[in-house]
């Protein structure tokens, strides 16, 4: 359905990839306030009809769900906003913050459905049974399942979280209503009263799923690394390169989907001409654009590699740095010799979470280096990596 709606009120033709990511947003997001109005009106008629407070809980919580949708769908228009003066990097993570709107809402009809379903345990009411109720809860499960589908399919195709935590909630909802039905069959043809521990196993699922939704949401706001496969695309890209030796310190901003910018230094030979090295830069620059689809600044580090002696130190230093342990890296690498003694100066890149403290971790190199050669003495600056 998506995509014959698609097909008749979107101009999809001569669209950038923005205003597609847009479109689709806003269209999916008006889809699911028709679908879950209409599956609010059902399960709350059906809940009425027979009595259970789990089918009326299902039923606020597909408005609640209507909601979200409304959310999502504001997220994608606010988020498609052209960067102004104010918010020169665009406005798209305004669609991170939807998304986790989205999972507030599941976790408080979570919450919600606990309450009630706790207050029918204490006090069960036997429910009743109308092939009409089971009919309702049928198809309801089918329209969820359905709009899970297409919120994954269209989530993971435009690397939207807020569209995968809707398809979160559509996927917990039609778990949810499926334990409903259940525990209203088992009720009629067991008599036992399950209505409420039915309600208590769907809000823990519905809590269960709105928290990994709202994680998913909250870890791109608060900043999170750049994928393994984005950096190898990144260091394979630029070191193609030939005036380009090396690279470090890369870090990527992320301003929402399809708005990335990244910064990086790159190791140049010192003895290179600077006009023919800054002109190489660029391009790199506008190749990371144009490939890519990411503003990128680049630093440039010169370091000296043909005066026999740098290079050949640089390559034992690291290697006696492994032996302290091979997660860790070194550059900006240079030596400045004096009337007593030759300073190694660089840096070392330790991942978070490293089993070694920094000052433990310069002791250590400096320790190597001096036994290396008398005369050298590691200045070394300790740092993390932020890939």
């Amino acid at each position: 359905m998506i995509t014959l709606l698609a097909r008749l009120f979107l101009k999809l033709d001569g669209k950038t990839e923005a205003d597609l990511r847009k479109a689709y947003g806003v269209l999916c997001g008006a889809v699911g306030i028709g679908l879950n109005i209409l599956l609010f009106l059902g399960k709350f008629f059906a809940g009425t009809l027979a009595g259970s407070i789990a089918i009326t809980a299902d039923a606020f919580n597909n408005l609640s769900d209507a909601g979200s949708s409304f959310v999502t769908m504001l997220g994608f228009q606010l988020a498609g906003q052209k960067p102004d003066s104010d918010h020169p990097f665009g406005h798209g993570r305004i669609e991170y913050l939807s998304g986790l709107g989205v999972s507030l809402l599941i976790l408080l009809m979570g919450f919600e459905l606990a309450k009630s379903s706790i207050a029918k345990i204490i006090h069960p009411e036997p429910v009743e049974f109308d092939l009409l109720v089971l009919a309702i809860l049928a198809v309801s499960i089918a329209v969820k399942l359905y709009m899970f589908f297409y919120n994954h399919r269209l989530g993971k195709k435009l690397n939207s979280s807020a569209m995968l935590a809707t398809a979160t909630d559509s996927l917990s909802d039609s778990v949810a209503t499926t334990a409903v039905l259940v525990a209203t069959l088992v009720g009629h043809f067991s008599g036992l009263m399950i209505d409420g521990w039915a309600g208590i196993l769907v809000a823990l699922f519905i809590l269960w799923s709105g928290f990994n939704a709202a994680k998913d949401t909250i870890n791109p706001l608060l900043g999170t690394p750049p994928t393994h496969e984005f950096v190898e695309e990144i260091k394979t890209l630029v070191m193609a390169h030939p005036a380009i030796i090396g690279i470090h310190d890369l870090i990527v901003h992320d301003y929402g989907p399809g708005r990335v910018m990244i910064s990086l230094h790159a190791e140049v030979s010192a003895a290179g001409n600077v006009l023919d090295i800054h002109d190489e830069i660029d391009n790199v620059e506008k190749e990371l654009q144009e490939k890519l689809g990411c503003h990128a600044v680049i630093h440039m580090d010169p370091v000296v590699i043909d005066d026999g002696v740098t290079a050949d130190t640089r390559k034992r230093v690291q290697a006696l740095i492994h032996c302290i342990d091979d997660q860790i890296s070194i550059h900006d690498f240079r030596m400045v010799a004096g009337p007593t003694h030759t300073n190694v100066i660089f840096d070392a890149v330790v991942p978070f979470g490293f089993r070694l403290t920094d000052d433990e971790v310069a002791k250590k190199i400096q320790e190597a280096v001096r036994a290396l050669d008398g005369n050298y003495f590691a200045v070394v600056t300790v740092e993390r990596s932020y890939t």
